[in-house]
Formats: C-alpha cells, sequence, structure tokens
C-alpha cells in the first residue's frame, strides 16, 4: 500500500483485514439473532398445558412491547376486523390520539360456507357485517376454548329476515357458520377483549368483510349475487379507512348508515324510514378525496380484469388445498384454507356456466324424491377432503342480543364516537 512500508504496513494491512472479518462476523451474528427473534414472535406458542387461568392469561410480553411501542395503553379501546377470502382476523387498537393502529393479525383457521352473508339457520354462513359486541358476548366456559358471540343476528340481520343463533369466534379449528381460531389464538383474542373491557370500553365493533374492499377485489366480485350488499358496507370500510376510527353504526330502512347524526333529532328505526342525516363536512371532504382515487383505481381494474371475473370456491374445494395439514389429527380439526388458495379468475362466460351448474345440482338436491337437501355436489376428490362430522359449537349460555337503542331525546343527544374526529 503506498505510503506504508515494512513492519508497520503489514500490521496496518493485517489489522485492517481483521476488523472486516470481525465486522462481517457482526452482521451476521445480528442478522442471525433477529431472524432467531423474528422467528420465535411468528412462531411461538403458549403451551395450554400451562395456562392456569385461561380467562385471566396475560397478552404475551411481545405484544405488550408493541403496544408501547405504538403509544397504546394496554386497557385502551380494541376493534375487531375479518376477511373472509384471505382468512384474516385483525386486532385494531386506540391509540392516544384516539385513532386506531393494528396490533395483531391472525390466520383464520376455519370459516364454513363461501363468501356473503348469513342469511338463515342451517346455511353454514359466517356472518358479515358490523356488530357490537359487550361483555356479556365473552364466554370463559366455551366447549371451544374460549368464544366470542359475534351478536348475530344484529338489528340489520333482524329487519331484512335472517336467522341464526350462537355464531362466534371460538378455538378448535372447526366451524359451522362461525369464525375458528386455534386455541393459541383465541387465547390472545380473548385477552385482547378482555383487557379492552376492564379500561371501560363498553362495545368492541366487529367488522366481518368478504374482503379488503380494494377497486380490484370489487371489481373481481362485481358479478357475485351479494355485490349490493358488500357495496353498501363498503360505506363503512371506507369511513375506517379515512378517520382510523371504528364508525358509528346505524340502521334504517333495511340498511346500514355509518357516521350519521339524524338532523330532526328523531331515533333510527331499523324497519323504518331514515330521518334527514348529516355527515361533518370535513368527513365529507375526506370521503370525497378517498372516492377519487377509488373511482380511478376501479377503471384501471375494469381494464385490467375486462372479461374476467373471480370464481369463488365451496368450502369443500377450500378444504380440499390444505387436506394434508389434518393428517393425524381429530377429526374435529377442519381447517378450511383460504379462498384466495382455491379461487381463480375466469371468463366471465366460464363463471355463468360455473354458476349455473352450481344452482341446478341445487335444486337437483333438494327436489329429489326422498332426499334430504344436501350442498350442491362437488367432483368426487374435492368431497372427499370434506369431513364426514362438523361439530356445531354449543350454544353459549352468556349469549348477548343487543337491545333495540332507547328511541328517547337523550340516546339521540348522545355525541357520536365520530364527532370528535370532525374536530381535529
Amino acid at each position: 500500500m503506498p505510503g506504508l512500508h515494512g513492519r508497520t504496513g503489514s500490521h496496518y494491512l493485517y489489522g485492517l483485514v481483521g476488523m472486516r472479518i470481525r465486522h462481517f462476523a457482526y452482521i451476521s451474528l445480528m442478522a442471525l439473532a433477529l431472524s432467531g427473534c423474528n422467528d420465535a414472535l411468528e412462531t411461538a406458542q403458549v403451551d395450554l398445558s400451562k395456562v392456569k387461568n385461561k380467562v385471566e392469561q396475560p397478552l404475551p410480553s411481545h405484544i405488550l412491547a408493541q403496544m408501547s411501542a405504538k403509544g397504546m395503553d394496554r386497557n385502551s379501546p380494541i376493534m375487531i376486523r375479518i376477511f373472509k377470502e384471505e382468512g384474516a382476523m385483525e386486532i385494531w387498537k386506540a391509540k392516544t390520539d384516539n385513532r386506531f393502529d393494528k396490533i395483531a393479525d391472525y390466520k383464520i383457521c376455519a370459516w364454513s360456507g363461501r363468501l356473503g352473508p348469513k342469511v338463515k339457520t342451517g346455511d353454514r354462513q359466517a356472518p358479515e357485517g358490523f356488530y357490537d359486541l359487550t361483555r356479556a358476548n365473552l364466554n370463559p366456559n366455551s366447549k371451544y376454548y374460549l368464544a366470542i358471540n359475534t351478536g348475530f343476528p344484529n338489528r340489520y340481520d333482524a329487519a331484512n329476515g335472517r336467522t341464526g343463533s350462537d355464531l362466534m369466534i371460538h378455538g378448535a379449528c372447526s366451524s359451522s357458520g362461525c369464525y375458528s381460531m386455534t386455541d393459541q389464538q383465541v387465547l390472545e383474542i380473548y385477552a385482547f377483549a378482555r383487557d379492552a373491557f376492564k379500561g371501560g370500553q363498553s362495545t368492541v365493533q366487529l367488522q366481518a368483510f368478504p374482503f379488503r374492499m380494494t377497486a380490484e377485489n370489487m371489481v373481481k366480485h362485481r358479478l357475485d349475487s351479494s355485490y349490493d350488499f358488500w357495496k353498501m358496507l363498503k360505506v363503512g370500510y371506507d369511513n375506517f379507512e379515512v378517520t382510523k376510527r371504528p364508525p358509528e353504526v346505524n340502521v334504517c330502512e333495511k340498511k346500514y348508515v355509518f357516521n350519521q347524526q339524524a338532523t330532526d333529532g328523531s331515533a333510527f328505526n331499523a324497519a323504518g324510514k331514515c330521518p334527514a342525516m348529516s355527515t361533518p363536512p370535513a368527513l365529507t371532504a375526506a370521503l370525497a378525496s378517498y372516492g377519487k382515487t377509488y373511482d380511478a383505481d376501479y377503471a384501471k381494474a375494469m381494464s385490467k380484469f375486462d372479461g374476467m371475473a373471480w370464481y369463488d370456491p365451496s368450502e369443500a374445494e377450500r378444504k380440499a388445498v390444505v387436506a394434508k395439514t389434518r393428517k393425524g389429527r381429530e377429526l374435529a380439526y377442519a381447517p378450511t384454507g383460504t379462498s384466495l388458495e382455491a379461487g381463480r379468475m375466469v371468463k366471465v362466460a366460464e363463471l355463468e356456466d360455473l354458476m349455473a351448474k352450481r344452482t341446478a345440482q341445487g335444486l337437483a338436491a333438494k327436489t329429489a324424491p326422498g332426499a334430504t337437501p344436501v350442498a350442491p355436489a362437488q367432483p368426487q376428490a374435492v368431497a372427499a377432503a370434506t369431513p364426514a362430522v362438523v361439530p356445531v359449537p354449543m350454544q353459549n349460555p352468556l349469549a348477548f342480543a343487543a337491545p333495540e337503542p332507547q328511541e328517547t331525546a337523550e340516546a339521540t343527544a348522545k355525541k357520536p364516537f365520530w364527532k370528535f374526529w370532525a374536530r381535529n
């Protein structure tokens, strides 16, 4: 090296090489340590045999650390979000500025039926919509480890004649109209809700969507029979995306309305006519800006998927994708996989043909002499992946049906949650 001679230069070179080796070794060790830490966080599960009191089991230390880093109080309010298509459940939690941020997400182990709302008892559909959960919805005595009643049917469901009961978020990874998690997952989810109620939250909002309501997804599913219902849910979805606060939900004329205040002071009646309503100007402006971006994205998606639409797979088709994961486990363990894994984009003509065949198969099964009504037939290889028995969750002794809000001046004058947002 120029300027370095003899022993001094040699020592310098050896020292430089040694420093570089130590530097790379340090980086490698740090990367390994961080990798190991992340792997531990992602795969670590509580040993349930060592849980002495599942109802009071504290949240893991790494989640508490994340709360602290995000500026969340341990007992601050939460919100639960579900996206059926990708089999995802998210926990959102209030920060010190009263806006919500995601603190945890989980892969739903099992949900039954297809995309679309629950309509009647026995249809095996998991609910979609907006539900208020109270402390009474928590069931510490569930046969499926722990459970939280979704509150179905809510006021919207009841006004539209939808029936069903005891539809839960619970453990055991087996669903018949429920959202079923692993026992380790539901232990954490239950703890999130328990701590929020202890902090004074009176109702936890559950938002259950068929999919993330992006422009691309709305275009993909534009031919589905549930599309109009989903467009209504999307209004609530958009309100949360803009404000990062759970929207205030009311029902009138048998439809959801979000962040609306009755200008004449009258109450919202689920089956009655909607009162005159208004939206805070700041929220209106924010939604309009959000809507412009969405409209542009929708036009791009229509061009991208011209002549194509999404084929929503059956529950049996979803189960076939994850059939291998059931080997060596009890029959009750029944993961269902995701629609994203089992579904596909098809030509519109092909989708219409598939839907016509599905309808014909369903009618044939229902009208066959002496036959018990069954779900539409599936290809043999797919049907074989469906378990012979799917346990139905036991009735929740703490099931809670939210009463209609009191139609009083005091109730209508109550300051809505979203109004705080309008002042900021």
